[in-house]
């Protein structure tokens, strides 16, 4: 039985770095393209598409998704949780999402210093934005941080967990597209965001059941070394 679930892990292991190398590869495509600049003429489309959208109702409905994406907010998310779990003694966990958090935050800023692209101005924005524009921070944070809390959810209620996932994905995505349609993201910004947070999702999510798997393995190896051996009473006897 042990060895069927070894084989599972190593599956769905081998699954997560083939998707975490995928999203490098798209990740180091989009940062090509924005570079060389052959990616303009795509992003005015979209957002002068978007900006035919809009209506007072819309950019209200909008206005919220981007709040719920804001890296403060996030953060103190991060904070918040990862005191309860701590606080419950899920060690594991608790630094899993501080590492996360902080880890998103930092690549975040590290990626938009590297490749310094201006924000949008394509019309007069209703939100005050600042620092440089790729890749969505919006997109990457809310990503690792809002998936790893899905991914938490989904393990805790198992039942529930495609719902629980379809709406993190839900959520995510309205969080992303709100960064377009209020203008202060190019769509590739955000695409980038959303490939750069996913590996940094994965990579979170497989370091946490592998440090699970070798606690439990150590915790049956020290029960097995603890219990009595029957034989040997067997033989007292």
């Amino acid at each position: 039985m042990r060895s069927k679930i070894r084989s599972l892990i190593s599956i769905i292991r081998l699954a997560g770095l083939a998707v975490a190398a995928l999203g490098m590869w798209g990740f180091s495509t989009l940062a090509e393209d924005v570079l060389g600049k052959q990616s303009y003429a795509f992003d005015t489309s979209i957002l002068l598409y978007l900006r035919s959208l809009h209506t007072p109702l819309r950019d209200r409905v909008m206005l919220g998704f981007t709040f719920l994406g804001e890296p403060n907010l996030l953060l103190v998310m991060c904070l918040s949780l990862g005191i309860v779990l701590l606080a419950r003694n899920h060690r594991s966990e608790a630094a899993t999402i501080a590492l996360a958090g902080g880890g998103a935050i930092g690549l975040n800023l590290l990626l938009k210093k590297l490749f310094a692209r201006a924000r949008p101005q394509l019309w007069e924005r209703v939100v005050d934005v600042r620092f440089y524009s790729f890749p969505s921070g919006h997109a990457m944070i809310s990503m690792v941080i809002y998936g790893l809390l899905g991914y938490f959810l989904g393990t805790r209620f198992p039942k529930q967990r495609w719902l629980i996932y379809s709406l993190t994905v839900v959520l995510i995505a309205a969080i992303g597209l709100s960064r377009l349609y209020l203008g202060v993201h190019w769509p590739t910004d955000v695409v980038a965001g959303y490939t750069a947070g996913l590996v940094w999702l994965i990579t979170c999510i497989l370091s946490l059941e592998i440090w699970k798997e070798l606690r439990s393995l150590t915790t049956a190896s020290e029960e097995e070394f603890l219990s009595p051996d029957p034989s040997l009473e067997m033989t007292n006897d």
